[in-house]
């Protein structure tokens, strides 16, 4: 989001404190690798065992009174020496002479008297500051520093040529603490200081202002006076020293720190500057003493643009308000900065107003602090953080007569919006609103200014934005963070948006059309929210990774999973998930595929392998087997009646009768025949079943007739389920015909099985080799049974 216009005065300010910072600062290309820090270690000299190659050096606050050359010849890399607030008495300069790149020297706040030159020339910074020196501490050899910017000095006295030495140098700054200086009565003294940009005096900071020295610069642009004690007595003397120092015309900065007056010895200031050079006016830690009465100030024509008061402490508890109000509000100057007054010192101007920027941050301003206030006209900056606003409808109401104003600051404050039911007032020149850190909730929305281009509502209430704000089309910045919002809002009422600040929310599945809606967006920073990683997530993410990383801010650090646990902390650059998991169309469809697939190949599956067959095979062997388990335990004993059931073709039983049949018996092995042994009244099944139980041994007479007959492959299935239900090898299986393996069905996997992984008997066409086939047949039959006939007689 645009930041707000800071004040031209402090501004200013900055600049004349920078001149310093900037012309002595130390830039190291190692990023300080080689900085030491010894400070506060209570040390009372430098150590020895410091690396060669230290660059950057802290001895500060501690207990060191003396330095000698071996302290620091072997740090010939040095470049920046901090021993401030140390105990040192004497120091020679010569002590550096192997420190050739030293630059920046701060010796401030020790207590030195005396100091002994030596030619060093590449100072750029060098402060002798706070310490006991009765006369300023200029050698000669200062006037070789060329390259010197900063200069803080000590002294007791001053003389008119303390400073010849270095008249020739143009220096950034002068810091001069005369906190020591002695007061001779009736006598002054004078200093001339030829270059220098800023120069900044320190006095006594408890005693009255008495010091009498008349000092003159030629090209002084800032001037700084610290610890200034003022009282309706000394004033005179105070202005008479400002006389000699605001005399040319370069002077545009003055700054008063910690200054202690009375309020009629404050307006005598502000009188005697007024027709003075000077354009910015700046006083810090301001305290008012005595009294406050109505004081004559006179508005001439003056240079000054800007008037900066911070903090403000007033020891005066009864007083005319109108006193202060009366001096503020009055002034004829563009800028006004009023900051931490613990009272109302200021209401609305009288006459038309020159100001354009008011600054009253931190004060104990109220909603009807310029209530009906009509002559602020020119007024374009109005900030009143911090303050005792309450009703969001009153600040609007109180721009309505500020026809020019464009940025308004009101954050840091209680304000709310819902307290009226009419619409909100405000002035349509508005461009730039702070409602930050407030207690403002959605209704917000209602109650803003018509044109305003940058909104600022962070850290407030807000829960959602209303899908239709019209009167919002020209919103350009927008920041929400650290509000409960839980979307991200989409430019359809926002046509113009192009910077959206939306981090630190609750924001869990943004909107996956968002950058679809908001084509002008140039930055967006949402991150830090509780993104719930789930399908809603998936096409936000899916878009994110086609904007810009400069377009998103914060990518991909600042955005991760929140929910399920699984992904908690995890980026969501690293989430994916497929478009199956979170595409229910897809997914139906593709179960529903899938099952048509399925449906199909089993389908396909039972009409290639006969399935169905299989499966009423097997019902009707569970359904027997179920029978039998309903007969009596002593019918249930199993008992052999034959020793071979035998299954053929009725096209191959002329082969069976007068070749196997009669073979068989002759040798007296007991045959099972259909014709013969099946029981009337039982179903074919049931007999099959009984007939392969009661039998040691089943003979398959194969042939292609076989494999053509149905009951034959029925008689094959429970022989063979009946062999692995058994535990034994009972099966005889005798080729009568060969068959092809191509003439077998796919249904008949069974036999297919059985004659790749059983041998089988061929019954040879040849009569001499009809002998082996008997002998093989006699073999397998090379036991000794006991059947029981259906008499229950026992036979061998």
């Amino acid at each position: 989001m645009t930041k707000d216009k800071e004040p031209i005065v402090k501004s200013f300010h900055f600049v004349c404190l920078m001149i310093i910072i900037v012309g002595t600062r130390i830039q190291f290309s190692d990023g300080n690798e080689f900085a030491v820090d010894k400070s506060k270690r209570g040390l009372i000299h430098v150590p020895k065992d410091l690396p060669l190659k230290t660059k950057v050096l802290d001895m500060s606050q501690n207990y060191i009174a003396e330095l000698q050359v071996s302290d620091m010849s072997f740090l010939s890399e040095l470049t920046v020496l901090r021993l401030s607030h140390n105990r040192i008495q004497l120091l020679d300069l010569s002590v550096f002479k192997f420190n050739q790149d030293l630059e920046y020297l701060d010796l401030s706040h020790n207590q030195l008297q005396k100091i002994s030159c030596h030619p060093i020339v590449s100072f750029r910074h060098l402060d002798l500051s706070f310490n006991d020196f009765k006369a300023l501490p200029i050698c000669k050899e200062f006037g070789n520093l060329s390259q010197l910017n900063f200069l803080g000095l000590s002294a007791m006295k001053l003389q008119k040529l303390d400073l010849l030495p270095i008249a020739h140098l143009h220096l950034s700054y002068i810091l001069l603490d005369l906190r020591n200086y002695y007061i001779k009565e009736n006598e002054t003294e004078s200093l001339q200081i030829l270059n220098a940009k800023t120069l900044h005096l320190v006095f006594h900071p408890t005693s009255l202002f008495a010091i009498q020295v008349n000092i003159s610069v030629n090209t002084l642009g800032c001037l700084q006076l610290t610890n200034i004690k003022l009282n309706d007595d000394n004033c005179q003397v105070f202005i008479k020293f400002l006389s000699e120092l605001t005399r040319g015309p370069t002077l545009l900065n003055f700054t008063l720190n910690h200054i202690e007056t009375t309020w009629k010895c404050l307006v005598r200031v502000f009188q005697f500057l007024w027709p003075k050079p000077v354009e910015y006016l700046n006083i810090y830690n301001l305290t008012i003493i005595e009294s406050i009465r109505e004081e004559d100030f006179t508005y001439s024509k003056t240079t000054l643009k800007a008037l900066t008061i911070e903090h403000i402490t007033n020891q005066v508890f009864l007083f005319s308000q109108t006193a202060l109000y009366t001096v503020f509000s009055e002034m004829n100057i563009m800028m006004l900065t009023i900051s931490d007054t613990p009272f109302i010192h200021m209401l609305c101007p009288h006459a038309p107003s020159t100001f354009k920027f008011l600054n009253f941050t931190q004060n104990v301003f109220t909603d009807s602090i310029f209530e009906k206030c009509s002559t602020l006209v020119k007024l374009e900056t109005l900030i009143l953080q911090k303050n005792g606003l309450k009703d969001l409808f009153k600040v609007g109401l109180m721009t309505k007569d500020m026809p020019s104003l464009e940025i308004l600051d009101v954050s840091w404050n209680s304000l709310e919006s819902g307290r009226h039911k009419e619409n909100c007032t405000w002035v349509e020149s508005i461009v730039v609103l702070n409602l930050s850190s407030n207690m403002l909730t959605d209704s917000v929305f209602r109650c803003l200014p018509p044109r305003i281009k940058v909104l600022d509502l962070h850290s407030n209430k807000i829960k959602s934005i209303p899908k239709q704000v019209v009167k919002l089309e020209a919103l350009q910045e927008l920041n929400v963070a650290f509000n409960s919002l839980t979307d991200l809002p989409g430019c359809g009422s926002f046509s113009s948006l192009s910077v959206l600040i939306i981090d630190h929310n609750s924001v869990s599945h943004p909107s996956a059309d968002f950058f679809q809606s908001c084509q002008k967006m140039r930055s967006i920073k949402a991150g830090d929210n509780p993104f719930q990683c789930t399908c809603e997530l998936r096409e936000f993410v899916k878009n994110i990774d086609q904007v810009s990383s400069e377009v998103l801010e914060g990518w991909p650090d600042s955005y991760k999973c929140d929910y399920p646990e699984s992904y908690r902390g995890s980026p969501l650059k690293d989430f994916h998930m497929s478009e199956l998991s979170c595409n229910i169309t897809l997914l139906i469809v593709t179960i529903g595929a899938t099952m048509l697939v399925l449906a199909v190949t089993v389908t396909s599956l039972c009409i290639y392998l006969d399935l169905p067959w299989y499966l009423r095979m097997v019902c009707q062997w569970t359904q027997t087997r179920r029978r039998a388990r309903n007969i009596p335990l002593e019918e249930l004993q199993r008992n052999l009646q034959f020793h071979a059931f035998i299954s053929y073709s009725e096209h191959d039983s002329a082969w069976v009768k007068s070749e196997l049949v009669p073979y068989l018996e002759k040798e007296d092995i007991q045959i099972c025949l259909h014709e013969r042994n099946f029981v009337p009244g039982k179903s074919i099944v049931e007999n099959i079943i009984n007939c392969i139980e009661k039998s040691y041994k089943s003979i398959f007479v194969l042939s292609p007739n076989f494999v053509q007959s149905e009951w034959c492959h029925y008689e094959l299935y429970f022989a063979h389920h009946n062999l692995f239900h058994e535990g034994s090898n009972n099966l005889i299986l005798i080729l009568l015909e060969p068959i092809p393996q191509n003439s077998i069905p796919n249904k008949y996997h069974k036999l297919k099985a059985l004659m790749m992984q059983r041998t089988y008997l061929q019954w040879p066409k040849e009569k001499s080799k009809r002998g082996l086939f008997w002998a093989n047949i006699r073999a397998a039959f090379n036991m000794k049974l006991t059947l029981v006939t259906e008499n229950n007689d026992v036979k061998s």
